[in-house]
């Protein structure tokens, strides 16, 4: 099978699958892949073939070597009788006939050659046809395997990239980010929520110590101060127990403690 063929073949592919109306490579590619297979049968079958042929070639200029050598021999024998009968070792008549003979043989020897070289050049032009034939179809299913391996390749890369498009133009950008706002702004909320709550908790750690600076602002109250206000709540300091009595129930009695051991502290 020639590249004619093949085409031919290609073309009855690609018509029959317009008519089916089929819009996708894998079919084609397998029935292409089963066409080179098929190529490769025939090429296989050509090999053997031109074996046959090239063995008849051989044989044939065998033949024709033959046939030339036995012309040749006939004609030294007819030379030998003769030569035999002029030197008077054998009758003129006898060798006479037998050189006849040996001429006649020779001509049929040559008849032979002449026929044998024509079949054997005969086949051996076919032989030299059938190879570059050969070598021909054998180069074209090599580009063809390639041509197919690349055409594969490319297929693969399509339907992944039909699929990739079909997935992006499926997806509502706009409604995407919508989302993304959304969440952006309850982030945002939940940020802000989060640092009042911290704002707050300082807050109300820090409301007591301010009133109390708030108080004090323009005293100086010393160490000393300190270290004498604890040592009345802790009963050692000086006179000013009796005053801690007084008053009712409600009476801080730490805070009377240190109103004693100040009035203690004043000059008399």
């Amino acid at each position: 099978m020639g590249l004619l063929n093949f085409l031919k073949r290609i073309f009855r592919l690609g018509q029959a699958e317009v008519n089916a109306g089929i819009d996708k490579l894998e079919n084609p590619i397998k029935m292409t892949e089963q066409g080179i297979r098929d190529l490769k049968k025939d090429l296989n079958k050509s090999v053997e073939a031109l074996a046959s042929v090239k063995a008849m070639s051989i044989r044939a200029k065998k033949e024709t070597d033959q046939y030339d050598q036995k012309a040749k021999d006939y004609e030294r024998k007819a030379m030998a009788l003769l030569q035999r009968a002029q030197n008077g070792e054998m009758n003129a008549g006898e060798a006479e006939r037998l050189a006849k003979e040996a001429l006649s043989r020779k001509r049929e020897n040559e008849a032979l050659r002449a026929t044998s070289l024509k079949e054997s050049q005969r086949l051996g032009k076919s032989v030299d046809q059938m190879q570059t034939k050969i070598q021909n179809l054998r180069s074209n299913i090599g580009s063809w395997e390639n041509e197919l391996k690349t055409l594969k390749s490319r297929v693969k890369v399509s339907e992944a990239t039909k699929k990739l498009n079909k997935q992006l133009s499926d997806v509502d950008s706009s409604s995407t980010v919508a989302l993304l706002e959304r969440m952006r702004e309850k982030v945002n909320e939940q940020e802000s929520l989060a640092e009042s709550y911290e704002q707050l908790a300082q807050n109300a750690n820090t409301n007591l110590d301010t009133e109390i600076d708030n108080a004090l602002e323009g005293i100086d109250v010393s160490a000393d101060d300190d270290l004498l206000a604890l040592k009345a709540k802790m009963g050692m300091g000086g006179s000013g127990g009796s005053d801690s009595s007084s008053g009712g129930d409600d009476t801080d009695p730490d805070l009377e403690d240190l109103k004693a051991q100040l009035n203690d502290d004043e000059p008399k």
